[in-house]
């Protein structure tokens, strides 16, 4: 196959050498497990084939890969697996090769998916994108340099020409909850649902979070946490992306509204002792699944019982489905929680006080009015 062209004498691009100085790093998406050319199973690169090895190296060769499969969240695996299809797919398109990388192709195709993508195509998808390509690379053994001029002033024209404020869900305040909650059924489905809820909220959990809980540690393979209910209330020990951290869930006023109570009445109606703590349950108290629900599930509640409950009437309706997600409950408890910026900081597991903020949405603006505070 031929190699991508060249632009400009020298190969060079014609946008000028100072364009995009200094460009940062695309995000890098935690929780990702290396992708085979075609979007197949997962590869890692292992320092010796497994093929070549016998015996107890043989053995150890197959645990690492899966050890090297597991460090990396399913979402962000999925996710980086669509984009190196994408990517290879477009080689192909262009009679270009995949190996080795070539930063111009890289830039070529950036400005292809600009140019194709329409209106709904973020930049921030676009460096998830360059994300998945660069890590599959770097699972060949044959790293992209991203800081490459042939992709960092391409990326640094897009961000410039197209760049907008990122897209945030609408936080759900405590009484918008309390709203939720009350359309939901008192069936083993509803008190399931109304759990979920409660427990993301006062936890401010993240959507797999929520869903990753088991009723107790080492319990299953696929938990990524678990609970412990004490008098004072629920701890809970969860695995982030910053590790493991601990999140303390006290008890409310009322019976109908505490998060640790609701919990506490899933788990014995639920017959639940052992295992994922969220499952699938049958209409009409039918019974309890041994299955751990997804994360898809949070995110399909929040919206269904948002719209329910009538919040943000002053969207269209399809704006309003656009404007809750399961991020929603995690912002929310964000903003509504009147205490130092550090507490929520630790409770959200959060490196840096900056990105604590980025969750706090405030209903009110202008309650500060620096304006007449200079005088004029």
């Amino acid at each position: 196959m031929r190699k991508a062209g060249k632009f400009g004498p020298q190969g060079a691009w014609t946008a000028r050498e100072g364009a995009g100085r200094d460009p940062p790093e695309a995000a890098e998406a935690s929780g990702n497990a290396p992708q085979a050319p075609a979007g197949g199973a997962a590869a890692p690169a292992l320092p010796l084939p497994a093929s070549g090895l016998s015996g107890r190296l043989a053995s150890l060769a197959e645990t690492a890969k899966a050890y090297a499969r597991s460090a990396q969240a399913d979402n962000t695996r999925r996710a980086y697996a669509a984009d190196w299809k994408m990517f290879a797919s477009w080689l192909r398109r262009q009679g270009l090769s995949e190996t080795p990388p070539d930063p111009e192709a890289v830039g070529l195709y950036l400005a292809a998916q600009v140019e194709g993508g329409g209106a709904d195509l973020s930049v921030a998808t676009l460096e998830r994108r360059l994300s998945g390509i660069a890590w599959r690379y770097r699972q060949l053994g044959q790293p992209l340099d991203i800081r490459d001029r042939h992709i960092a002033t391409v990326l640094a024209g897009i961000r410039r020409r197209h760049g907008r404020p990122p897209l945030q869900k609408a936080a759900v305040f405590a009484d918008e909850l309390l709203a939720m909650l009350a359309t939901l059924d008192m069936d083993l489905r509803g008190l399931r649902d109304r759990a979920i809820l409660a427990i993301g909220f006062a936890g401010a959990l993240r959507r797999s979070e929520i869903v990753g809980l088991d009723c107790g540690p080492d319990q299953t393979e696929d938990g990524s946490g678990w609970v412990e209910i004490l008098p004072e209330g629920a701890l809970l020990t969860l695995r982030g992306k910053t590790g493991w951290r601990e999140v303390e869930i006290g008890r409310g006023a009322r019976s109908d509204t505490c998060p640790v109570a609701l919990l506490e009445t899933w788990l014995k109606l639920g017959r639940i002792a052992r295992g994922p703590l969220f499952r699938a349950a049958a209409r009409k108290n039918g019974g309890v699944g041994s299955e751990r629900l997804t994360d898809k599930h949070v995110v399909r509640l929040v919206k269904r019982c948002a719209l329910a409950a009538g919040l943000r009437g002053d969207l269209a309706e399809g704006e309003r489905r656009l404007a809750f997600g399961g991020h929603s409950l995690r912002a929310g408890l964000a903003s509504s929680a009147q205490i130092e910026e550090a507490h929520v900081q630790k409770h959200l597991g959060h490196a840096s006080a900056e990105m604590t903020r980025r969750y706090q949405r405030k209903r009110d603006r202008f309650t500060i009015n620096l304006t007449k505070a200079a005088g004029l």
